[in-house]
């Protein structure tokens, strides 16, 4: 069962499919006396529309009218959750199981068994398919699907309402022949086009074999049929879709599937058409940059792993990389395309030092992506990374999203500081709010600039998240006074662009910024603040 995400106002989301042909079917599965089967997630945002739950709901033929889909976003308390299932009377509800989603989806589950015990829990997903049974939550569900479960989850509910249950509880599901499968794009509703990203996969499995990544499990990358898969899409975008996020591992591999999607788009480019996908740095021929070129600006986004650029930390991790190749591809696209680049550093991996991570970041910068991610290792279960543990001291968080806390290179303090300079990286950096700031900040020497940055913000606030964007901007000019006095008036300018920019109501002036000037005062007594809630309750 696979991946997705939802906001405050929108936080169970289930399919409707009123104006699509699926309208009868799911009419069906709510009427009175049908047995119901609940395929259910619990994702990290609205925006993001499960593609896994809608696989499992295409492929589930005769008992398609008796499912329903229900999604959930983290915020949502598990109790509420629950209560949402219930209101179906499901005899099956399935979970799909993410690194994002254990903690709450076990909560849920929890409270499911008792509430419920008649219900039949199963789970699904890459967070139990691997170590499944030491897991607690598989210890409270009934069966689950380890693998590809598109069609094993129908045969198990199917065994399940003909009273003919298997008798284990861990079942491997067999590899799926990907022109068995039935496409889930009919699937996404509406609502789902007009609000939420489009996940769609034009292939399956990934060729390389990087250690920290599930995919190297894969043997091979398999494509689906083409032309079935195009229609699709083309259904999609006659109904209004213009929001297709790729999720294939490696997009740019096959150059001629590549370009025939990429002309299909093109074809149909409008203004408000977004592409997304993730590409193999070293690998774009001149035939693909040929149609690179010709996508309009805000219409494409390539996300780009580098991970690293040490040749022994890549050895270290089974990963192919030509690292000159990779820059001068980065450098090409920002130089002759208008696609938004995402580019992945990750930070902990097997001997891995500050250092080369330090040069791994600069020579990264200066490709000048729009987006550096700077992310933490994690222990994905199943991933051969584990085989480093001991030679490299690997230790990993027990608690999701499992990162590394420590190695026989990084020390637990050292990994806590790079954490604080992704977070305010993300902040700063990513966050497009500083575009003309950064380059004045930041000199020959990005990272270390961008190190003492991060130390003096930490020293002043002792938080990584929740400052006020106005607080932020006063924050970066303090700093660039205590720490770069010679870029000061420079960088004041640059601040006072983007701050221009930002469209925050005061005026830029009127901020402090410089830490010399004397801080107001708030002459109303703490023990005032304090009384407030309760003077509210006396009688006026």
């Amino acid at each position: 069962m696979t991946e997705q995400a939802a906001d405050s106002a929108m936080a169970i989301s289930q399919i409707n499919l009123a104006d699509s042909k699926q309208a009868s079917s799911l009419a069906k599965a709510n009427e009175p006396n049908q047995t119901k089967i609940i395929l259910a997630t619990i994702n990290a945002k609205y925006i993001h529309a499960s593609l896994g739950l809608r696989y499992l709901y295409a492929n589930m033929q005769e008992l398609q009218a008796s499912c329903e889909i229900k999604e959930f976003v983290i915020q949502n308390r598990p109790i509420d959750i629950v209560e949402q299932i219930l209101q179906s009377k499901p005899r099956i509800v399935g979970f799909g199981v993410y690194i994002w989603n254990i903690v709450e989806t076990t909560n849920v589950v929890s409270l499911l068994k008792v509430i419920a015990p008649e219900v039949k829990v199963v789970l699904g997903g890459p967070e139990v398919s691997y170590e499944t049974e030491q897991q607690a939550i598989t210890q409270l569900a009934d069966y689950v699907l380890t693998g590809a479960a598109d069609l094993s989850f129908y045969r198990l509910c199917s065994d399940l309402l003909n009273d003919t249950p298997p008798e284990q509880k861990i079942l491997k599901s067999k590899p799926v022949e990907l022109s068995e499968l039935q496409l889930p794009y009919q699937y996404y509703s509406d609502e789902d086009l007009k609000n939420r990203l489009l996940y769609v996969e034009a292939s399956r499995g990934c060729p390389f074999k990087c250690e920290f990544c599930l995919s190297s499990l894969d043997t091979a990358s398999n494509p689906f049929e083409l032309d079935t898969f195009l229609e699709q899409m083309d259904i999609l975008y006659q109904r209004g879709a213009r929001n297709f996020k790729f999720i294939d591992r490696t997009f740019n591999l096959n150059i001629n599937t590549s370009i025939k999607i990429m002309q299909f788009f093109l074809d149909r480019m409008t203004e408000d058409l977004y592409l997304h996908f993730e590409v193999v740095p070293d690998h774009l021929p001149r035939k693909l940059k040929e149609f690179l070129a010709q996508f309009p600006e805000d219409s494409l986004q390539f996300e780009v792993g580098i991970q690293t650029f040490e040749p022994q930390v890549q050895a270290n991790i089974s990963r192919k990389q030509n690292n000159n190749k990779s820059k001068d591809n980065l450098k090409w696209l920002r130089e002759n395309t208008s696609a938004h680049i995402h580019a992945d550093l990750i930070f902990g991996l097997p001997g891995e030092t500050l250092e080369s991570f330090r040069d791994s970041f600069n020579e990264l910068y200066a490709c000048n992506p729009q987006e550096i991610q700077l992310g933490i290792l994690k222990r994905l279960k199943g991933s051969p990374i584990i085989r480093h543990t001991d030679s490299f001291d690997l230790r990993f968080s027990p608690l999701p999203p499992f990162n590394i806390l420590s190695t026989d290179r990084v020390d637990f303090a050292t990994m806590q500081l790079v954490n604080r300079f992704a977070r305010y990286w993300d902040m700063l950096g990513n966050s497009g709010r500083f575009k003309f700031t950064l380059p004045q900040l930041l000199s020959g020497d990005p990272f270390d600039d961008f190190m003492m940055l991060t130390n003096w913000l930490y020293e002043k606030t002792g938080q990584t998240h929740q400052i006020n964007l106005k607080r932020l901007f006063e924050l970066l000019a303090q700093a660039t006074e205590a720490l770069f006095p010679a870029r000061y008036a420079t960088v004041l300018e640059a601040l006072e662009q983007d701050y221009n920019a930002s469209k925050l109501k005061s005026v830029f002036a009127t901020l402090k910024l410089s830490a010399k000037e004397q801080p107001q005062t708030n002459n109303q007594p703490a023990q005032a603040k304090l009384l407030q809630r309760q003077q509210r309750h006396k009688a006026s």
